[in-house]
This record gives C-alpha cells, structure tokens and sequence, in this order.
C-alpha cells in the first residue's frame, strides 16, 4: 500500500514562492516516476509537473519557467517549487503516483493541499 503525504500549501501573495513537499512510502520510490496534480474549484483536475525515475521533467505549459518539480530518492519525496505564483495557480494540489509514463496518472494520491494566491 503506497502513501502519499503531501505538505507545504498556503496563503501567498502574487509574485510570491512556495515549495510543496510529498513524502512516499511503501512503493520503490526510485524505479518510478511522480507527478503534481491540481484542481481548483469548478475545474477539472490537471497535470502540473512529473519526474521519471531518471529525472525527465514534463510540466503544464502555464507553469514552464515557474515551477520546478524535483526529488530525493534518498527521503523517497518529491517536491514542487513554485516561483512567480499568480492568482489563477490557487487550487488544491496532490501528489499523485507512480507511474512510469507523464499521461499515465498512478494509483495513488495525496490528501492534497490547499495553494492560495492572494493579495
């Protein structure tokens, strides 16, 4: 049984920087990839950022330049450093995995956590 324990959401001025955190446990974590999901209200859940186990990237076009999704196979997390957060980034956002494709969602999800951009 694959754990998902995201951490790190908030409230943030626009302009402003947060990093979210996903801890990962039962799994293999190294040998798969991981991804960022959010959904804000009355929208469909998207794919924001995901790693491969070799460290490939792929990212919401929205966010290129922004976001940098990133891991640590030896704390078995990956993290989501959002720079430059704008208002229309609020939503809820979840770690999601694994999987081995970026179109592919996993199995597993994160109880999520609220990202709010406001002034």
């Amino acid at each position: 049984q694959v754990q998902l324990v995201e951490s790190g959401g908030g409230l943030v001025q626009p302009g402003g920087s947060l990093r979210l955190s996903c801890a990962a446990s039962g799994s293999r974590f190294s040998i798969y990839g991981w991804g960022w999901y959010r959904q804000a209200p009355g929208k469909q859940r998207e794919l924001v950022a995901f790693i491969s186990s070799g460290g490939s990237t792929n990212y919401l076009n929205s966010v290129k330049g922004r976001f940098t999704i990133s891991r640590n196979n030896a704390k078995d997390t990956v993290y989501l450093q959002m720079n430059s957060l704008k208002p229309e980034d609020t939503a809820v956002y979840y770690c999601n995995g694994p999987s081995n494709l970026y179109y592919l969602e996993g199995g597993y999800w994160g109880q999520g956590t609220q990202v709010t951009v406001s002034s």
